[in-house]
């Protein structure tokens, strides 16, 4: 799978679990930039790792 795809995945379900938290907290814009944030972390973290592998 290319970087940039686990990536996007990463943060697609960052959005998504920060939308559905905001929901349900009634902050909505504060839980969607977190979830982007965690999403962009655990993407980066993923890629490292693989490139780890290849080395």
């Amino acid at each position: 799978m290319k970087k940039e795809r686990k990536l996007s995945i990463a943060m697609g379900v960052g959005v998504g679990l920060g939308a559905a938290i905001g929901v349900a907290t009634d902050n909505i814009a504060l839980w969607i930039s977190v979830g982007i944030a965690i999403g962009a972390g655990v993407g980066t973290y993923l890629m490292q790792q693989r490139s780890k592998k290849n080395c």
